[in-house]
């Protein structure tokens, strides 16, 4: 039963979070999808995926050791290698080279707070077709199958 009701919360999470996109008011989704990937494969173009193999600093483990009364002391340890990991070094200049072109198109970064879930229930189905203007009470509702839709509450 705790499984399920983890599964639930951890599922319903993703509509609880903010919608972070570009926007310019009055422009069609289907327009901003397409600048969107236009943007995003010139900046892998401009920046290319530059992975690079980096190792951690190495970790001292030391040894304790406990008699049977519960007296325990350290003595001596040995080195672990640090972790491997891979990191691509281009991911800032690519994300800010995708920042320029939007902006370049007349587009912003906004982040919008997910609606209340009353709000959400109200709202027509499927997602935006148009970005409306924003207000302060802005805000989004995340639709199945990605995509979502800007409400300006009141």
């Amino acid at each position: 039963m705790r499984l399920w009701i983890a599964l639930a919360c951890v599922c319903a999470i993703p509509a609880c979070l903010p919608v972070n996109t570009y926007y310019a008011e009055g422009v069609r989704i289907a327009d901003l999808e397409r600048d969107n990937t236009e943007c995003d494969v010139a900046a892998l173009r401009d920046a290319p995926v530059a992975n690079v193999v980096r190792q951690g600093p190495p970790r001292y483990i030391r040894r304790r050791h406990c008699d049977s009364h519960g007296n325990c002391h350290v003595s001596g340890g040995y080195w672990v290698p640090g972790d491997i990991y891979t990191v691509d070094v281009n991911a800032d200049l690519r994300a800010r080279v995708k920042g320029q072109c939007m902006a370049d198109r007349g587009y912003r970064p906004v982040e919008l707070p997910a609606c209340p879930q009353a709000v959400a229930n109200a709202a027509p189905p499927g997602p935006s077709t148009i970005l409306p203007r924003l207000t302060p009470q802005s805000c989004a509702i995340r639709r199945d199958g990605g995509g979502f839709r800007i409400v300006n509450q009141g």
